[in-house]
């Protein structure tokens, strides 16, 4: 533990440096071309920084966030674009906790600017406060951690797999929402939701373009689905079709990143059923479009208490079939789980040692 904390820290210090070259210097370089290649160092380093972490979660959450998110932030910003952009400008403090964190300020919130920041913060003197749902959650994920425990010993696995799907869901929520959190203490800003109670979607677009984890959704948007359809755009004319390849690439390049994410943590060669899972989610959002919109009129359609359990019951079978098996067979569900006691435990000791 000790050994993974000096490491957690070098991580930390590491992103920090990084970014701030970023900020001071890559920002000078003009858009373009000139800067992306100012970046590769950058991109080259936090594609390897999870590879000093041992444990599960960590080694987990620095990829998302840095591996994954910050890269594609800061691919966004090679070209003044995306979160990080100049435009308007920010402050050290506030570049480097969007660039690093997986968080989206709300549109009608301003930037705090370099002029202003010591202000803002000087001026938020509200207290640290969670969401009121947080809590509940961090609760319903130890109940489930333990089922997950029992039933793994003695229940039946697809019952495993189906609390493992609810796991999954609250932890993203948990991490996202405590993340959301410490920024808004820290900053005084309002940040948009991480997701959007995903349990309640009535069709995959619902799920994966308005519910789920909306801070990796509204990077592909940028990235992936809006590149990809101006080109298509740009090469056969403005087409009704154009959203669709779009989409398929954007499921595409997450299923990639999930694969490299699960590379991270198991540190076996990928298997490529976690990108068949997305790619099969891409295929089947582009037929429920194509089959709502070409064939189905409004009256049609499928009413909320049926297609809602559908959708999500076609998530946990696919996840069940594709997205877990990787992690199953290399015991990080176990990993994880223990990793979890063993930082209960040591929250526990303290609380009592206090």
């Amino acid at each position: 533990m000790e050994g993974e904390m000096k490491s957690l820290i070098k991580v930390g210090l590491s992103v920090i440096a990084s970014l701030s070259y970023c900020y001071f210097v890559a920002s000078r370089i003009p858009k373009g071309k000139l800067r992306l290649l100012s970046l590769v160092p950058i991109f080259c380093l936090f594609t390897t920084l999870p590879l000093s972490l041992t444990t599960v979660l960590p080694t987990g959450i620095t990829a998302l966030f840095i591996a994954w998110l910050a890269n594609f932030k800061l691919l966004l910003f090679s070209f003044d674009l995306g979160p990080l952009s100049t435009d308007p400008p920010k402050s050290l403090p506030l570049f480097i906790f969007i660039a690093c964190f997986p968080i989206k300020i709300k549109q009608n919130e301003k930037h705090p600017s370099h002029q202003n920041h010591q202000k803002l913060i000087k001026s938020s003197k509200s207290p640290l406060k969670l969401p009121q749902n947080l809590p509940t959650k961090a609760f319903l994920f130890t109940i489930l951690m333990v089922a997950a425990t029992s039933y793994k010993e003695h229940g039946h696995p697809k019952m495993v797999i189906a609390i493992y799907c609810c796991m999954v869901c609250l932890l993203v929520d948990i991490v996202l929402g405590s993340c959301n959190t410490i920024v808004r203490a820290i900053l005084g800003i309002e940040l948009e939701l991480p997701s959007n109670d995903p349990y309640l979607s009535t069709s995959l677009q619902d799920f994966w373009g308005r519910r789920w984890n909306l801070v990796v959704t509204n990077i592909l948007r940028h990235t992936v689905y809006k590149p990809v359809r101006s080109v298509l755009e740009t090469v056969f004319g403005p087409q009704k079709w154009a959203p669709l390849p779009a989409v398929a690439a954007a499921f595409l390049i997450s299923g990639l990143m999930h694969e490299l994410l699960f590379v991270y943590v198991t540190r076996v060669a990928p298997t490529w059923e976690v990108t068949m899972f997305f790619v099969l989610h891409g295929a089947c959002l582009v037929l429920e479009f194509w089959v709502k919109n070409k064939l189905l009129s409004q009256r049609c359609r499928l009413h909320w208490a049926v297609s809602g359990p559908l959708t999500i019951g076609f998530v946990m079978v696919t996840a069940g079939w594709l997205f877990f098996p990787p992690l199953v067979r290399n015991g990080v569900d176990a990993r994880a789980i223990q990793e979890c006691v063993s930082a209960l435990d040591f929250l526990k000791a303290k609380i009592e040692w206090a």
